[in-house]
């Protein structure tokens, strides 16, 4: 039997896929996680975001998740990931991960886990994506019941998909997240990186947090990165992935990365600056310019 999520997937001539749910069109736009490699970046992976429609005209998904009640929310959830995830095997790269968003408050009961884990099964299996490529990233919304949280992380573990922990910043509770989650990666939160970075022992703790969290065999992603000298820093921070509008915004799918392909057939693009960078310090810790971005 077909997951009733995608019952409601319809497809363009252009073999886009988007959702119909009450008055809305759903949509996907990817944005590409980016890899260093020996002077430039080449993408490694897509998060797939929600771009929903009213009459033809978008709107925020802001405005959008107050309007879905209650009763729906878990139905509107597992259209968007259908959704993703058809256009995610119809466009993307086969060899690049696929992140798509989980909601951990909506999975109260272990029906409602056991049913989403079915569905999205099957939803692989239609788009022809392998498990191994899915990142199921846990957004910040706490849960009724942190052992159905765990229950939850650990059966999408034991299917074969990858687990990450968005939005990590510098509270007590999201390093007890992670201890108990265990996820392959982990996204660090953008503006938390963004204070670090202007600073020398700021952009020294972030050094030292993706050293621990790659001891660790956890890999690590530098969101919001918007300028050439943040980009530039978050290289010499080892980071794992940058992801941010100065090396691609997101974009409807079917989406047009070619820029980033080279003649290798590997996606790269250069990306350092015309002239070097700094890190503002109250120390005296100089690495060049900043303001070269």
């Amino acid at each position: 039997m077909r997951p009733k999520a995608l019952l409601h997937v319809h497809q363009t001539p252009d073999g886009v896929h988007f959702g119909a749910w009450s008055l809305f069109e759903i949509k996907t736009a990817f944005q590409p996680l980016f890899r260093f490699r020996g002077g430039k970046v080449e993408i490694g992976a897509f998060e797939c975001l929600v771009r929903p429609f009213r009459n033809g005209q978008a709107i925020s998904p802001g405005q959008f998740f107050p309007l879905v009640p209650g009763q729906d929310k878990v139905e509107v959830e597992a259209l968007m990931r259908a959704v993703h995830l058809m256009n995610a095997g119809a466009f993307l790269e086969p060899a690049a991960m696929v992140f798509v968003n989980f909601d951990p408050s909506l999975f109260v009961d272990r029906i409602l886990i056991d049913r989403a884990l079915s569905d999205l099964r099957a939803v692989l299996g239609e788009a022809g994506i392998d498990a191994a490529r899915l990142v199921c990233e846990m957004t910040e919304q706490k849960t009724a019941s942190d052992d159905l949280l765990f229950d939850f992380v650990n059966a999408l573990r034991r299917q074969g998909y990858r687990i990450a922990v968005d939005d990590y910043g510098s509270d007590d509770s999201d390093m007890e997240r992670i201890r108990r989650l265990k996820p392959d990666i982990i996204k660090f939160d953008a503006h938390w990186i963004n204070r670090l970075m202007d600073s020398s022992a700021g952009f020294a703790l972030l050094e030292a947090m993706v050293r621990r969290f790659r001891d660790e065999n956890i890999a690590t992603v530098f969101e919001g990165i918007e300028t050439h000298w943040q980009l530039v820093l978050a290289e010499k921070a080892n980071v794992d992935f940058v992801q941010g509008f100065v090396l691609a915004k997101p974009e409807l799918a079917p989406g047009n990365f070619s820029q980033f392909r080279g003649s290798d057939e590997t996606i790269r693009a250069p990306f350092r600056p015309q002239e070097p960078i700094q890190i503002p310090s109250r120390a005296g810790r100089t690495f060049g310019r900043k303001g070269a971005a």
